[in-house]
């Protein structure tokens, strides 16, 4: 079966599509043939894959074949039985006639003839030619094909379609496409059977001798190809699938040594997505294929499949681990292949992988997962590329011009060297070359960094390039092996040895370069020095790379690194787009490595600050460190003097071991030399990471609100030198809100930071309530403003200095809420007297505060008067709750101080800042009116308002008295007497007995010592006239608030103006004394002793009326009329009212009178009028009835209506019945208009 291999390959370039055979039984295929055609590819066909599940595939490819065709008759048996996959899937047979018995005679048997293989999938077409307009042949064209309907349709299956040559319609079309598609599925279905036996059968045979991969290949692939051409990729790709699976257990399988290939020309150029790079028949080796070609071409296959899948990722992924895993497969082999053939090889894989995956990528369809991980695969594909290629560069002597920066060394120091069989040798005559290499690494100079930064170079390579090529080299003595290590200083410095002396080496240097180069005659007899070893290595790639565009980029520094940049931005723009950002801006720093070489400052600058902010942001400071240098030149270069300091202050602020002292203190003169200088753009600069800032050790400073204070602040200086700050400000931040809180707190003196820590004290304005923790620590190094957002880290974690940005900032500053600082109270809450006056006292009680220097304000209100004229008393004072051991409040006898007051103003002595004092001020409340007395003709409604008195005090306390506690009291002025009157008995004679009765208002002890009554007009006096009482017992001594009684004798004078008697007052004369004390309550005037018995008048009219002993008219309430009252019934409410004399009072003798009836509305709705007038007789015994309907609204005892006569006084009245106090109200009945009996 292997010699059917380049048949196969053949048949395979030559079939593409599907076969589908047509049997011309009536010669109408060139009638036909347009039509049908038109139909392919077809649109929609449902298959089977190799599961034998359904699947719709789209634009089948397929083609129409005549059986008399030579590509069908030309054909062996054994050929149809090896390529069946290349055979007619279904037969279509065209068929005509126009009479029933030549169909029976002739075209029956025929047809019988064709279709009577069973192999052959078949569907018969006949083609009616009888034109519309003729019926009768249409006719017999309908007879003839229902007969064939008849002898050839199956119930199973219809074979039979009828074609309209004049005009088919759409529903032959859908039936012609569904009987074919039935076909092909048929025949597919068939020959997967086939060949899936077949392998089977093969693979059982895989561990006996007669075991033949060809043969298994042949078969295998055969039905990939089948699968293809039926569009069924999947199940194609599959089937590759497990043939590189089967390959690489026979490839592997120990054995006869087999030939692994790549020695071809052209093999250099990887061939992943070209299946037809070679033919099979070249890499075929006995019964097995060559695993370099075949494993390439195995992939090619994959990958053209997964592009007609639309799946270019999985084509990147599958391609990158090809390339990785292939790699190492060369390396097994590299003794065997050309001189770095394995680097050129996964240098041309990687791009052709590249450029046909974009190619054929389309982002609009895909997911943005999907998306970013195809970025990642073209960037690692890129990366890979790009190491590989600085790899050959620096064999041929560009390693000199490669950054020595950390990816770089990492990439290519753990790549290993190439490991040809010989290391090549210089060709000969080329001494020029190798004097032209010998120069460029003598000129070749590590690049001055700025501030002469010296950092020891990161080595580009794994071991020494001269150790390594002169160890491979076949013909090299062992007594040359000390001139191998002094050749060592031919290179650069990552390729000299360190252990040699500097005498020694520089020696033989000078010995070797005077002897001059070396040429292929005399390297037999020494160790190739490193300039050779480039020149031979040149010259060797030469001969392994085919690709002259690939030579090309080699053949110059100037071309190396245009190359070197393409690559690197591929991998770079491609890992940005990815999820692998990171790696993107580490390449960026290799972009702009270049950059800064050829003098372009800008973009250097640019890709430089992505990658200081990488590193900074992942705290890998040793790298920044290796870099910041580099953007802080180009900014200096490009006079960018924000981003120049701004990159100085971040190489202050790295580990102080990164950078000696000498360089440290470089970034701090730079700094100041900017920051003192006239720059052009003053921007404000952040200096978190080298100033940093904390609350002092132990609690936060408290105040209080509205306080001012003092806030101590641990500065750390991470200068190395000391520094000076013109000014400095600290920003505080309320712990519970995000703004930045109050204004910034300003130290207008000029500070010296030294290098560690620092305390510095702020001036603390009164700030709002609430809790302050340290939010920006701002202020100006010269011209220059600076702003601190970083919290210090110094110091051990146990200690209060420590501060993580983990967990919550300690707060430095509480300030209360408002509370009460000090609490002023009235000492005495009894009244005081009236129109004299008194000492008033006032308690204040300072609560956990300072009241040093305090000032109070006493505004006296309305009808009060403050006597400034006498001194005010201040003591000190202590209250029960302070000494439980005393009996009662009392004041501590142990300060007393008399001081003026001014303008209503108190200075309190320093004495009572921290003490409960006592401050005692005279007052006086006037009051012009006359007190009146009480009697039961005028009785007199008492207001503790009358008495009421406001003062409002203010007192301004605190450091710079920003304190102010405010609060009015109120103080109870009263007269010492209330007196009231009744008459208690009238005698025979008339003769009236009135007593007056004296009450205490206040809490002292009051002496009577006189009293004296000026009567009214229509009253006077019995016995000697001189308005003395009966009995004289004075003086008379009232204790608080008890009473005593005073009798008078009068009796009713003459006169007959009673309207005049009525407007008149009797005057009675009180002459008292008090002894009381200011502590309690009312007291002495206060020009007297404590305890005096100073004489004081007290005048207070009262109102007496002629005594009525007999009333007029009587009132009585009726019964009802029903026994219960409801609610919402009407009720009548009856009064009688009966004349019992004739009136001596004019106002009530007239015949009218005014009635008005009094009903809460709430219980009573009055149907009637409330008030009206009704005529009654002036005769004795006269009767008159009012009745008034009434609703009573709620149920319950209330009170009922009430029946008043407004212009009768009730001393005339008398209620004879009186009325009921309360009645009793029903609820209303129950409503049975809306009931229905059960």
């Amino acid at each position: 079966m292997a010699n059917y291999l380049a048949q196969f390959q053949t048949i395979k370039s030559s079939c593409d599509r599907i076969v589908i055979a047509v049997e011309d039984v009536s010669d109408l295929w060139l009638n036909v043939k347009e039509s049908f055609e038109r139909r392919l590819p077809v649109k929609k066909a449902c298959l089977n894959n190799k599961a034998r599940n359904p699947v719709f595939v789209e634009n089948l490819p397929a083609e129409f074949i005549q059986t008399t065709d030579s590509r069908l008759r030309s054909r062996f048996p054994q050929e149809q039985y090896l390529f069946w996959f290349r055979e007619p899937y279904a037969t279509v047979v065209l068929v005509t006639c126009e009479d029933l018995d030549e169909f029976k005679t002739i075209l029956k048997p025929r047809l019988k003839l064709i279709v009577q293989n069973d192999e052959r999938e078949w569907f018969i077409v006949f083609v009616s030619k009888a034109h519309p307009s003729n019926d009768q042949a249409a006719k017999m064209a309908k007879k003839v094909y229902a007969r064939l309907e008849a002898d050839f349709n199956t119930k199973k299956r219809e074979r039979c379609c009828k074609f309209d040559l004049h005009g088919p319609d759409a529903e032959f079309w859908d039936d012609f496409d569904s009987k074919m598609v039935d076909c092909i599925r048929n025949t597919l279905d068939r020959r997967v059977l086939f060949y899936e036996e077949e392998i089977r059968r093969l693979s059982e045979q895989r561990f006996t001798p007669i075991w033949n991969f060809c043969n298994f290949f042949i078969l295998k692939e055969s039905l990939a190809f089948m699968f293809e051409m039926s569009n069924l990729h999947e199940d194609s790709l599959r089937e590759y699938d497990e043939l590189e699976l089967c390959y690489s257990e026979s490839v592997n399988s120990p054995g006869k040594h087999r030939e692994f290939g790549g020695l071809d020309t052209g093999d250099d150029q990887a061939a992943l997505l070209n299946p037809g790079f070679k033919a099979l028949t070249q890499i075929v080796q006995d019964d097995v294929f060559r695993e370099f070609e075949f494993r390439q071409y195995i992939f090619a296959c994959q990958a053209k499949l997964l592009f007609k899948l639309s799946r270019p990722i999985e084509v990147a992924a599958r391609g990158y681990t090809f390339v990785v895993g292939f790699s190492k497969t060369l390396a097994l082999h590299e003794n065997a292949l050309p001189f770095c053939f394995r680097e050129v090889w996964v240098i041309t894989a990687c791009m052709g992988l590249i450029k046909s995956t974009s190619s054929n990528y389309d982002d609009g369809t895909v997911a943005i997962e999907s998306e970013k991980e195809f970025y990642r695969l073209q960037g690692d594909l890129y990366s890979l590329c790009r190491v590989k290629f600085m790899r050959l560069a620096y064999l041929i002597g560009y390693g000199v011009e490669i950054e020595k920066s950390p990816v770089n060394s990492a990439s290519l120091s753990m790549l290993p060297w190439p490991k040809p069989a010989t290391w090549p040798s210089v060709p000969p005559d080329s001494s020029a070359e190798i004097m032209a290499k010998e120069k460029m690494i003598l000129q070749a100079k590590p690049r001055e960094k700025l501030f002469n930064i010296h950092r020891k170079p990161l080595p580009l390579e794994p071991s020494l390039l001269l150790r390594e090529a002169n160890r491979r080299r076949a013909f090299l003595s062992v007594g040359n092996i000390s001139e191998l290590y002094d050749s060592a200083t031919d290179g650069s410095g990552s390729d000299a040895n360190p252990k040699l002396s500097p005498n020694r080496s520089a020696s033989n240097f000078m010995q070797r370069t005077m002897s001059g180069p070396a040429t292929s005659e005399t390297s037999l007899d020494r160790p190739m020095r490193l300039s050779e070893i480039h020149v031979a290595a040149e010259h060797a790639l030469k001969r392994t790379i085919s690709d002259p565009d690939f030579m090309t980029s080699l053949s110059s520094v100037e071309e190396f690194e245009k190359r070197y940049m393409e690559l690197t931005k591929g991998a770079a723009d491609n890992y940005h787009r990815s999820w692998w950002k990171r790696h993107g801006v580490v390449l960026d720093g290799e972009i702009a490595a270049l950059f800064f070489k050829h003098g372009n400052y800008d973009l250097a600058a640019k890709s430089y600050e992505k990658v200081c902010a990488l590193y900074s942001a992942e705290g890998w400071e040793e790298l920044l460190a290796d870099v910041l240098p580099d953007l802080a030149e180009c900014q200096k270069i490009l006079n960018d003097e924000a981003g120049y300091l701004s990159s100085c202050v971040k190489l202050l602020s790295l580990d102080s071991g990164l950078f000696s002292s000498k360089e440290r203190e470089a970034f701090q003169s730079e700094v100041v030399r900017l920051a003192h200088s006239e720059m052009k753009h003053l921007v404000p600069l952040d200096v978190s990471s080298l100033i940093t800032f904390a609350g002092s050790a132990g609690p936060p400073l408290e105040l209080c609100d509205g306080d001012p204070g003092t806030l101590s602040v641990a500065v750390w200086s991470g200068f190395p030198d000391n520094i000076t700050l013109e000014s400095l400000s600290l920003r505080l931040s309320a712990s519970s809100s995000a703004d930045e809180g109050i204004k910034a707190i300003k130290s207008l003196d000029s500070h010296v930071l030294v290098p560690g820590r620092n305390v510095i004290s702020f001036d603390i304005p009164p700030q709002k309530p609430g809790s302050y923790v340290l939010g920006a620590l701002t202020g100006q190094i010269g011209k220059l403003s600076f702003r601190s957002h970083g919290f210090s880290q110094d110091g051990p974690v146990e200690t209060d200095e420590f501060m993580s940005f983990e967990k919550p900032t300690r707060p430095v500053l509480k300030v209360r809420k408002p509370r009460a600082l000090v609490d002023i109270t009235p000492a005495v809450s009894s009244a005081l007297l009236m129109n004299e006056l008194q000492w008033i006292g006032l308690i204040v009680k300072p609560i956990d505060y300072s009241l040093k220097g305090a000032i109070l304000h006493i505004d006296a209100g309305a009808e009060l008067k403050i006597e400034e004229s006498q001194m005010i008393e201040i003591e000190s004072y202590r209250s029960d709750m302070e000494h439980p051991g005393s009996a009662d409040s009392s004041v501590d006898g142990g300060r007393v101080e008399k001081i003026p007051i001014e303008n209503g103003k108190i200075k309190l002595p320093d004495w009572a800042s921290d003490v409960t004092t006592l401050v005692w001020f005279p007052v006086r409340a006037i009051d012009d009116t006359i007190a009146r007395g009480e009697s039961p003709a005028s009785p007199q409604k008492q207001s503790i308002v009358d008495g009421m008195r406001m003062i409002a005090l203010k007192l301004e306390f605190g450091v710079f008295h920003n304190q102010v506690f405010e609060r009015t009291i109120a103080v109870h002025f009263t007269n010492p007497f209330h007196v009231s009157t009744r008459v208690v008995d009238k005698c025979n004679d008339g003769t009236l007995l009135l007593q007056v009765i004296l009450r205490s208002e206040v809490k002292a002890a009051l002496y009577v010592k006189d009293v004296c009554l000026d009567l009214q007009s229509g009253f006077e006096h019995l016995g000697k006239g001189d308005g003395r009482p009966a009995s004289s017992l004075f003086p008379l001594v009232i204790a608080p608030s008890s009473r005593a009684g005073i009798l008078f004798m009068i009796r009713l004078s003459g006169t007959k103006d009673l309207d005049e008697v009525e407007n008149l007052d009797s005057m009675l004369n009180i002459k008292y004394g008090i002894s009381g004390d200011r502590t309690t309550g009312a007291h002495s005037p206060v020009p007297a002793k404590s305890g005096g018995s100073e004489e004081l008048l007290f005048k207070i009219a009262l109102k007496l009326n002629r005594p009525v002993l007999d009333p007029c008219l009587a009132v009585g309430f009726l019964p009802f009329s029903t026994d219960c009252l409801r609610v919402g019934q009407l009720v009548n409410m009856r009064w009688r009212v009966e004349r019992l004399k004739i009136p001596e009072d004019t106002s009530i003798s007239g015949d009218e009178i005014l009635y008005q009836v009094d009903a809460n509305p709430q219980n009573w709705m009055v149907a009637g009028r409330k008030c009206g007038y009704i005529s009654l007789s002036n005769v004795q015994g006269s009767r008159m009835e009012i009745t008034v309907t009434c609703v009573p609204l709620v149920s319950g005892y209330v009170h009922p209506p009430q029946l008043g006569l407004p212009e009768v006084g009730e001393t005339n009245i008398s209620c004879n019945p009186a009325g009921p106090h309360l009645v009793c109200v029903l609820p209303p009945a129950l409503s049975t208009s809306y009931c229905i009996p059960a």
